[in-house]
């Protein structure tokens, strides 16, 4: 029952992951983030972009002029989401297909700022920190307690896509490891009769040339 427990805190903890950063990008530059996520799982990406002011050697916020070209690629390498935005906005998608999801960020102009260094604050909430509780409470009239058990059902069904998320991954790993174990295989038997085929060959010339000497 105890490792049951802890088994849960786990995927909770995973479940409800956040990854805050911010990274600096120079002109026409691309920048692409990985992200592991569920099938049928909300994902918002909140970005925010400032200017590097050589004067004071800071950052200060960016003009209205600055946007970033935002891309989303799916597992399986299509996209789902390509939109230029503003110097600061929010992305929301939700995953069809579990696997890495690939989030890029770039420029698409060098004339917005001259070669000046951008820096981009980013942040990526995966699962139920996606939803706006607060927001969901006054949409829906939610008391308090009902808004807890709103957020309670909302983890234990993140909980559950995780889990069946990483089945899926073990699965493909053992599909992975089966094909790669086959091929081993049949590499081996291939190397086996090629040898087994030279060798005789050999010999047949070995023997023709001993017969040919009037050695045999």
């Amino acid at each position: 029952m105890l490792k049951y427990i802890y088994s849960v805190i786990t995927w909770a903890l995973i479940a409800n992951s956040v990854s805050g950063l911010y990274f600096h990008i120079g002109e026409t530059e691309r920048k692409c983030f990985i992200e592991e996520i569920p099938d049928e799982t909300t994902v918002l990406v909140h970005y925010k972009v400032e200017l590097f002011d050589p004067r004071s050697g800071g950052y200060m916020p960016s003009s209205p002029g600055i946007g970033m070209h935002v891309e989303v690629r799916d597992p399986d390498d299509k996209i789902i989401l390509s939109r230029v935005y503003s110097s600061e906005g929010r992305i929301s998608f939700t995953s069809q297909t579990p696997g890495e999801h690939v989030i890029c960020l770039y420029s698409n102009s060098t004339a917005w700022f001259s070669g000046t260094q951008l820096r981009v604050h980013l942040d990526i909430q995966v699962g139920d920190h996606a939803i706006d509780y607060a927001n969901l409470a006054q949409k829906e009239k939610l008391s308090k307690l009902q808004l807890r058990i709103r957020q309670l059902l909302d983890q234990v069904e993140q909980i559950t896509k995780e889990q069946n998320y990483q089945r899926y991954r073990e699965e493909r790993f053992r599909q992975t490891s089966e094909s790669t174990n086959s091929r081993v295989l049949w590499w081996s038997i291939t190397q086996t009769v090629i040898l087994l085929v030279m060798g005789a060959w050999q010999m047949r010339h070995l023997k023709s040339f001993f017969e040919a000497k009037k050695l045999v």
